[in-house]
């Protein structure tokens, strides 16, 4: 074989140069970039790069969004994680009652997905609580839930919500990015990356955790408010319930303002240098990131500072500053409302009732009903809640059979029909939707799927569900997936 002359030599440098940044971008996009992973793990928000021009403030969403005239401009939802019981909630079954003590009907069981009673006797359990009907739409309520009686018209009980995954962490992940499978986008990053930010100083999606009913509660992976295939600066930035409230943002020791800007400005810079060489989203990620992080060290500290908050909210709340609580959060989550967050997740864990329900479904709701009240009481007065979508609920329900006995009984996880309820901008308030069987175990009348109650709120946003997606390996994905998902129009005012 002859030698390779040096022009051929250089072609094939070239190629492989090529090939190693194609692979090299490769690499990056698909979030394997160390820098990029580490940064946007931090903050992932699009605002401006260093000496921003006006339309680099933030990020403006996509072309020709929204499809239609919005209802609302943001979503705060009031995760329950654990699975609350509607059956000790919103949903009364007096058959069930009636059918205390005794063998669950084999008609409502057999063949039906049950995640640890299996090999059990089913055995039937009436509510643990008596419960009453509140409100001009007579909705019912438990005694569990004194504060929601008060605020039974301002919301839309939905007693027939079902579900595809009978896990916590699976079905986390179905309630918040329509799928089970891991790597997809949060329904935050999904309408943060079609509608943009409302501010250039803090994150677009943020999320908040809170801990009371259980002793030991599960877990809340932070993929749970992952971007997925989406840019990383549209992923959920948790802030901490008490303490510093975002890690790494505050200078360290000896770090002036004016160093750390000129910092930042250097490292955009270089980025800048990268970019149009790589093309590669990531890098746009991470300018944008250091840009939020820098500004956020103004607007984090003013955000929780909350000593220009009357000492009757927190009264109103039941919180005392900077506890931690859900009292507290429902407060930060009004006040990240108030600056321009988009979407904000609160997240307490507590609900998972397999045992000692009666006990401790009482302590939840100490830790989450005043709160709840609370919160959509505070935006109702400052003008806030007929732009704003609450939606309350887990992500799924429990069984109409116990685990254990007397005091000590529980319920299962249950997918096939548990309660939630929304409140709030474009919500036809009062009143129930759908409706479980007699014992409520299937729901039977009007049945809402978690893709529903996506394009719901997809449909409040202005955007159409069925025309908003992303191209990731060849598919068109969207946050409500390939099968029909239906507008629950009948609650929308």
């Amino acid at each position: 074989m002859s030698p390779i002359s040096s022009t051929r030599r250089t072609d094939e440098l070239d190629r492989l140069t090529s090939d190693r940044l194609r692979r090299r971008a490769f690499l990056s996009r698909s979030g394997l970039g160390i820098g990029s992973v580490a940064l946007s793990s931090l903050l992932s928000v699009p605002t401006a790069r260093a000496n921003p021009s006006p339309q680099r403030e933030r990020f403006p969403g996509l072309p020709g969004l929204p499809h239609l005239p919005p209802k609302i401009k943001r979503v705060i939802f009031l995760c329950m994680a654990g699975g609350p019981s509607h059956l000790e909630t919103f949903d009364y079954k007096p058959q069930l009652a009636a059918l205390h003590g005794q063998p669950m009907p084999e008609s409502f069981t057999k063949g039906q997905p049950i995640a640890q009673l299996q090999n059990a006797q089913l055995q039937a359990h009436g509510p643990m609580f008596k419960f009453g009907q509140y409100g001009g739409g007579g909705q019912w309520i438990s005694e569990v839930l004194p504060w929601h009686q008060k605020m039974a018209d301002d919301i839309c009980i939905i007693n027939s919500m079902t579900t595809e995954q009978i896990n916590h962490d699976p079905a986390h992940t179905f309630m918040n990015c329509g799928t089970a499978i891991s790597g997809r986008p949060s329904m935050g990053a999904w309408i943060n990356y079609g509608l943009g930010s409302e501010t250039s100083d803090l994150p677009g999606f943020v999320v908040l955790t809170s801990v009371g009913g259980r002793l030991s509660c599960q877990p809340i992976a932070s993929r749970q408010w992952s971007s997925g295939f989406l840019p990383s600066r549209f992923q959920g930035v948790e802030f901490a319930s008490s303490g510093e409230p975002v890690h790494y943002v505050q200078n360290p020791p000896g770090i002036s303002a004016r160093l750390q800007r000129a910092s930042v400005d250097t490292i955009q810079q270089i980025d800048r240098l990268a970019d149009p060489l790589f093309e590669n989203d990531e890098i746009d990620a991470r300018v944008s990131a250091f840009e939020t992080a820098f500004r956020m060290q103004t607007a984090v500290p003013e955000l929780i500072d909350t000593r220009d908050e009357p000492s009757h909210v927190f009264e109103l709340y039941g919180a005392t500053p900077g506890d931690g609580s859900f009292g507290s959060n429902c407060i930060l989550a009004r006040r990240l409302a108030e600056r321009g967050v988009r979407f904000i997740h609160l997240y307490h864990r507590g609900w998972d009732h397999h045992g000692d329900l009666q006990r401790d479904i009482v302590e939840c709701a100490r830790h989450t009903d005043r709160a709840s009240y609370a919160l959509i009481t505070d935006l109702k007065q400052r003008g806030m809640l007929d732009e704003t979508l609450v939606v309350w609920g887990g992500e799924f329900g429990r069984t109409p059979m116990v685990q254990n006995k007397g005091k000590t009984a529980g319920r299962d996880h249950h997918i096939k029909g548990f309660s939630i309820w929304l409140a709030g901008g474009g919500i036809r308030t009062g009143g129930s939707y759908g409706a479980t069987d007699e014992l409520g175990y299937h729901a039977v009348e009007k049945p809402v799927h978690v893709r529903d109650l996506h394009a719901t709120m997809l449909h409040l946003l202005g955007i159409d569900h069925s025309q908003f997606s992303y191209r990731f390996q060849g598919l068109d994905l969207k946050l409500t997936g390939v099968e029909e998902a239906h507008i629950l129009r009948e609650i929308l005012g």
